[in-house]
C-alpha cells in the first residue's frame, strides 16, 4: 500500500503542463475534440499482419512520424515506439508549461523525472527475436540492447531534458503511469523539486502481445465494427481494445508556478495505491483505494463532482468499479457523473492514468463532461450516470480511477486550480 497526501500547504502541487499522444488524437486540442464527439481511435490492426488472429482490431496511435513529431535534437532511431511517443508528450508538456532549457537549467533543485511503462519495447524484442530464428543473427543490432531496457524511455526522456535529473521507472502494469504521478507528486511535496515531470508511454501493439491477448480472451471481438468496440459500462460489453500512446505532465510546488507566473492546469490533491486482496475479483481492493485516496487528499466523498472511471470495457471490472464506486461514495454516487475515456482511447495500458488526469483537467477548462462513447444499453449491474453525451458541468473535485492486471489499483484526487 502507498499513500500521498497534501500535507504541506506551502508545498501543494499543481500541473502547468499537459502532453498526450493518443488514438484519438495528437496533441490535446485533437485529443479532446475526439474525446467529446466521441470519436473512436479504435480500428483494425495496421501495424503488423493480424489476418490469424482471432482479434484483429486495436488503438493505434495514427500518422506519428518521428520526424515530424519529434524535436531535432531526440535522439530517436535507436528506441523503441513508446519511447517515440513520449518524446513528443514530453515536448509538448513542456511547451505548454513555458519551461525552456535556460529554465529548467536554473532551477536549484534537480528536476524529478518518473515515468510508467507496463512492458519494454516489446515490437524491438520482436523484431530481434525474428531474427535470430531465422538465422540471421548478425541482423540484431547493438543499440537493441539499449532500447529493449525497461528505463529506456525514462533515461531517454532525462538525456532530452539537458539538465540535472532524478529520474525513476515504473513498471506495475496499467497503473503505472498514475503511479508515476504520485511518485512525482510526492517528490515536490518533500521539497526534493520544485519541478517534476511524469507520466506513461506504452506501445505494445505487435503480434505477440496480440497473440497473448487473444488467448487471455480479455479483447473485444468485435473485429467487424472496431470504433464500437470498447463499450464501458454498457450491458453489451465483451471485452477492451488494447490501445498505445503516451501522456506527460509537468507538475510544480504551487510557490514555484506562481513565482514565474505559470498557469495551471489543475491541482493535484493527492492520491493512493492499494492491492486487490488474494483470491479476489479483478479491482476489489479500488473501494480501499479510493477511500485512501480522499483521507489524503483531505477530501470529503460529497466534494467529488465527476469520477474519471478505469472502466475498460471489461464484463467483470466494470461491473466490480461500479460497485466500489457507490460503496465509496454512498448516495453520492448517484448524484454524479462517471464516465470511461476508454471507448474512444482503447486501453493504453501504462498511459491510462495520465490520460485521464489530462482528461480531467480539460474538462476542468472547458465545464465538459467528457462521455463513455459506446454506452447505448444499460447494464442493471452498472447502475450510476455513465454520460452517453458530453455534457456541460463545473467540477470542482474529480476522482481519478486505474486498475492494472496483477491486481493492482491507484486513484488520484484533482481539483481546479486554486485562485
Amino acid at each position: 500500500m502507498m499513500k500521498y497526501g497534501n500535507r504541506n500547504d506551502e508545498r501543494r502541487v499543481v500541473v502547468t503542463g499537459v502532453g498526450i499522444v493518443a488514438a484519438n488524437g495528437i496533441g490535446v486540442s485533437d485529443f479532446w475534440q475526439t474525446l467529446i464527439e466521441r470519436r473512436s481511435g479504435c480500428g483494425s490492426i495496421t501495424l503488423f499482419d493480424a489476418s490469424q488472429l482471432s482479434n484483429r482490431i486495436a488503438a493505434e496511435v495514427k500518422g506519428f512520424d518521428p520526424k515530424r513529431h519529434l524535436p531535432a535534437t531526440a535522439k530517436w532511431k535507436r528506441v523503441g515506439r513508446h519511447t517515440h511517443f513520449a518524446l513528443a508528450a514530453l515536448e509538448m508538456a513542456l511547451d505548454d508549461a513555458a519551461l525552456g532549457a535556460a529554465t529548467l537549467s536554473a532551477l536549484s533543485r534537480p528536476v524529478y523525472l518518473s515515468v510508467g511503462v507496463s512492458t519494454s519495447a516489446i515490437e524491438v524484442v520482436e523484431g530481434a527475436a525474428n531474427s535470430v530464428f531465422k538465422g540471421q543473427q548478425g541482423w540484431v543490432r547493438p543499440w537493441v540492447v539499449w532500447a529493449t531496457q525497461p528505463h529506456s524511455v525514462t533515461a531517454t526522456l532525462a538525456e532530452q531534458l539537458g539538465t540535472r535529473a532524478t529520474f525513476q521507472t515504473l513498471a506495475t502494469a496499467c497503473k503505472a503511469g498514475a503511479d508515476a504521478l504520485l511518485s512525482a507528486a510526492a517528490a515536490i511535496r518533500s521539497g526534493d523539486s520544485d519541478v517534476a515531470i511524469a507520466g506513461g508511454a506504452d506501445a505494445s501493439i505487435c503480434a505477440t502481445t496480440c497473440a497473448a491477448f487473444c488467448s487471455s480472451r480479455m479483447l473485444s471481438a468485435r473485429n467487424d465494427d472496431p470504433q464500437r468496440a470498447s463499450r464501458p459500462f454498457d450491458r453489451d460489453r465483451d471485452g477492451g481494445v488494447l490501445g498505445e500512446g503516451a501522456g506527460v505532465v509537468v507538475l510544480e510546488s504551487l510557490a514555484h508556478a506562481r513565482a514565474r507566473g505559470a498557469h495551471v492546469w489543475l491541482e493535484f490533491c493527492g492520491g493512493a495505491a492499494f492491492q486487490d486482496a488474494s483470491g479476489a475479483p479483478a479491482a476489489d481492493g479500488l473501494g480501499a483505494c479510493m477511500t485512501l485516496a480522499l483521507a489524503n487528499a483531505r477530501v470529503y466523498g460529497d466534494a467529488i463532482d465527476y469520477v474519471c472511471a478505469h472502466g475498460p470495457s471489461d464484463p467483470v471490472i466494470d461491473r466490480v468499479e461500479t460497485e466500489k464506486i457507490r460503496d465509496t461514495l454512498g448516495r453520492h454516487a448517484y448524484r454524479i457523473p462517471v464516465s470511461s475515456i476508454k471507448g474512444v482511447t482503447g486501453n493504453p495500458l501504462a498511459a491510462a492514468g495520465p490520460m485521464e488526469l489530462i482528461a480531467c483537467a480539460l474538462a476542468m477548462r472547458h465545464d465538459v463532461i467528457p462521455p463513455t462513447a459506446n454506452y447505448t444499453t444499460p447494464d442493471p449491474d452498472c447502475d450510476l450516470d455513465y454520460v452517453p453525451v458530453a455534457r456541460q458541468s463545473r467540477i470542482e473535485h474529480a476522482l481519478i480511477n486505474v486498475h492494472g492486471m496483477g491486481g493492482g489499483n491507484a486513484s488520484l484526487v484533482v481539483r481546479r486550480p486554486p485562485l
